[in-house]
């Protein structure tokens, strides 16, 4: 067997070490929100002199700015307080659902800034229909945007497996889509020289919940979400949990019933098919033209045709969340999209299913709805585009186009 020979690592330049503290810097700050210089100092470990120095090539270079001291810092003197210019540096997050697409116009803070939303219908599945819409929306969201504002990059989450590579989105069975190379064509389309980065939506519905949602702070997450179909994301050890290709985490094709309904991706008895809206309108036989969230409604308010199906969907339900409960261990269960009504719907049928998981891992984990609502994936798409201006600040401003444009 061959041994493999360690190449010692080059030593940073100076360079390198100042990129890297300013990036530490935004980072707290993009975290955090507005902190006080002494508290910069404190989490960085770097000393006074040189935070001060790089908060002011961050304010320089129009990232933050800085206000007049509030309190006293450590040595006696009072601490200036620097925060993230939210309002002039901003990335456009894209949601692309089966049954929705959402952008958002999002600050450096995780501060939403202008939304637009559109319902989608079978017929605006097709590809070509699917990019103009978001064209339109970014468009909009680029041209709302005040005087000066600087948009650093454009971060998509979307309801299908994507290829890390390239972008391509190799399945979306709900959209019908295999093998569509969708950014290149964003990119295409936008006529942008913004990077165009992207995501399984599950993925990035986690990392929103984990950066800025009700996940914050806990390291093991598991996120449950979906609509037509289901998805999720998984972190581990406060990392996300992504395979060899970064096709982890499609949960929403682990087989419940193998002699359950066939699923879009081919399978028969898929844990979508039993707890998606679809699967909700199917198990409690609603009225034809009854919508999912009539059908909850109904629920809510006692109707006795509700409740046997609704009960055999928290069982459905219950039965896939142990079984992440059984793998991962996590310490909190995340339910997005409409499956955090499906959710509050059954959570008692839920819990009372879930007796039966292992005892160690069950005592330790929490089931919680999300807390970004709608917008968990936005959040996690947001943090894809902001992550080459938190690596390098200025170098990443100083590369920007003077125009983001939107091709027709």
């Amino acid at each position: 067997m061959p041994v493999l020979e360690t190449v010692p690592a080059a030593p940073a330049s100076i360079d390198d070490v100042r990129r890297r503290n300013l990036g530490r810097l935004l980072q707290l700050l993009h975290d955090r929100g507005p902190t006080s210089r002494a508290d910069l100092t404190a989490l960085t470990g770097l000393n006074r002199s040189t935070v001060k120095t790089l908060t002011e090539d961050l304010v320089h270079a129009r990232l933050v700015r800085e206000t007049e001291p509030v309190g006293r810092g450590g040595a006696g003197r009072p601490s200036i307080t620097v925060e993230p210019e939210s309002e002039r540096v901003h990335v456009i997050a894209l949601d692309i659902g089966v049954a929705h697409l959402t952008a958002l116009r999002i600050g450096l803070g995780g501060v939403v800034l202008d939304r637009r939303e559109l319902r989608q219908g079978r017929a605006d599945y097709t590809v070509r229909r699917t990019v103009a819409r978001v064209v339109r929306l970014v468009g909009e969201l680029l041209d709302g945007a005040p005087a000066g504002a600087r948009c650093v990059g454009i971060g998509v989450g979307v309801c299908g497996v994507v290829s890390d590579d390239d972008g391509v989105v190799r399945f979306a069975p709900n959209l019908g889509w295999v093998d569509v190379p969708l950014r290149s064509v964003l990119a295409d389309r936008l006529d942008t020289t913004l990077p165009v980065v992207m995501g399984n939506d599950g993925d990035l519905g986690a990392r929103g919940e984990h950066l800025r949602g009700v996940a914050r702070g806990v390291p093991d997450v598991v996120y449950v979400a979906g609509e037509i179909g289901v998805g999720g994301g998984i972190i581990v050890s406060g990392t996300p949990m992504r395979g060899v290709g970064g096709y982890g985490g499609e949960i929403g094709h682990m087989v419940i019933d193998a002699r359950g309904p066939v699923c879009r991706c081919g399978r028969r008895g898929c844990w979508e098919t039993a707890i998606s809206e679809e699967a909700v309108l199917r198990t409690t036989g609603a009225p034809p033209g009854t919508t999912f969230l009539q059908v909850l409604e109904a629920h809510r308010d006692g109707a006795t045709w509700t409740r046997a199906g609704m009960r055999r969907v928290g069982r459905s339900l219950a039965v896939g969340v142990g079984n992440l409960i059984n793998v991962f261990n996590p310490g909190l269960i995340v339910f997005g999209g409409t499956v955090r009504h499906v959710f509050a719907a059954t959570e008692d049928v839920v819990r009372e299913s879930l007796a039966g998981v292992l005892a160690a891992p069950g005592e330790q984990v929490q089931l919680a709805v999300a807390g970004l609502g709608d917008d968990s994936v936005a959040f996690g798409a947001a943090e894809l585009a902001f992550a080459q201006l938190l690596d390098d600040p200025l170098g990443t401003m100083a590369a920007l186009p003077v125009v983001a444009r939107t091709g027709a």
